[in-house]
């Protein structure tokens, strides 16, 4: 049994009783669903599940229900917001993720997590009002097993799944958003109905830190699970080499692209198919990969992927947080991230 390891009282101050919190942010989803409750299936997902919530959650494998409800319990939402909160981050992640090796074969990974895309607009700051509330609301968790570390994640306060997490001496793990037609809204259209083949996509990432003994079973489990939306997994390992991204439609794989094929050194994704060109409004790929190429293999360490993933477009608006890994040290750090105008919206 795994338990979360945390200061009690920074979490209760995070989760509500202290500004913002998840309040104000499950706030701003509510209002952003309902400006859009008759034009999409966003909108009537939230209806429907604020609704239904009481009989949604016998729908929700344990441990996360029992979870949410706790979460409902300490912030005294109603326990439908507590599953729209947890539902969003399968919607509406944006990211840059970067696993590097240096000269001697050592890995690294790191990551920035942009959220908040089209979720409200600050006119007088300049921000993402969701990105805003988001920074607070970061926590670095430890999850142990018999009184020691078995994995580590950066998560938003009051989301149960992972984003972001090492598995020390054995590998560390990333999410990005991946659009397509067949996308979240539809998985989650048919976990309403019923059909309910596939896992949440923070339940996976989270099962595969709990019971993933190496690189190897990490990707078997994350390649042939299907899924409520599709999405791309980041993974590296503890050996030289171990470097990959999965590219994940909901029901299959459908491409596991290596280090060793991304050009030896390091692997880079974003959020769009590695074969095909980014949307030319939101090409963070090319910015990225040339500061890789200007850092050079033989300069690979954090403080310089940190720079990368702190150069613009790379930063932008929506960006939350940096995370910093080193799989062998077990290291994991988080980086609040701000991008002060001149700046891209996304």
């Amino acid at each position: 049994m795994f338990g979360l390891v945390l200061i009690p009282a920074l979490f209760i101050s995070v989760l509500g009783s202290g500004p913002p919190g998840i309040k104000a942010l499950v706030k701003e989803f509510l209002a952003f669903a309902e400006s859009w409750s008759t034009k999409n299936a966003t909108g009537k997902i939230v209806d429907y599940v604020v609704k239904e919530a009481a009989n949604l959650d016998d729908t929700i494998p344990q441990p996360y229900a029992d979870e949410l409800r706790g979460i409902a319990n300490a912030t005294g939402l109603p326990l439908g917001e507590v599953v729209i909160y947890n539902l969003f981050y399968e919607l509406f992640t944006v990211c840059t993720s970067i696993v590097a090796q240096d000269p001697n074969g050592k890995l690294y990974h790191a990551r920035n997590l942009d959220f908040g895309l089209f979720l409200g607009w600050n006119t007088k700051t300049h921000q993402w009002m969701v990105t805003d509330l988001l920074r607070p609301l970061i926590v670095n968790l430890d999850f142990q097993k018999g009184g020691k570390t078995a994995y580590k994640s950066v998560n938003f306060a009051g989301y149960v799944g992972i984003l972001t997490a090492i598995k020390p001496k054995l590998f560390t793990l990333s999410m990005n958003e991946r659009f397509k037609l067949d996308g979240g809204e539809i998985g989650i259209i048919e976990w309403i109905l019923g059909i309910r083949t596939g896992k949440w996509m923070g339940f996976l990432t989270r099962e595969t830190m709990e019971n993933a003994g190496s690189f190897d079973q990490a990707m078997s489990m994350l390649s042939n699970t299907e899924m409520l939306a599709p999405a791309y997994f980041i993974l590296g390992g503890n050996t030289t080499g171990q470097g990959a991204v999965i590219t994940r439609s909901r029901e299959k794989t459908d491409d596991v692209w290596n280090m060793k094929d991304a050009g030896g050194w390091y692997i880079l994704e974003t959020n769009y198919d590695h074969w095909d060109a980014p949307l030319f409004l939101d090409d963070r790929r090319t910015p990225a990969n040339n500061c890789m190429q200007k850092m050079k293999h033989e300069n690979v360490k954090l403080p310089r992927i940190f720079d990368v993933l702190s150069s613009r477009p790379v930063l932008n608006k929506l960006t939350t947080y940096t995370a910093l890994m080193q799989v062998d040290e077990g290291h994991l750090e988080s980086w609040l991230q701000y991008c002060p105008d001149p700046c891209w919206p996304f």
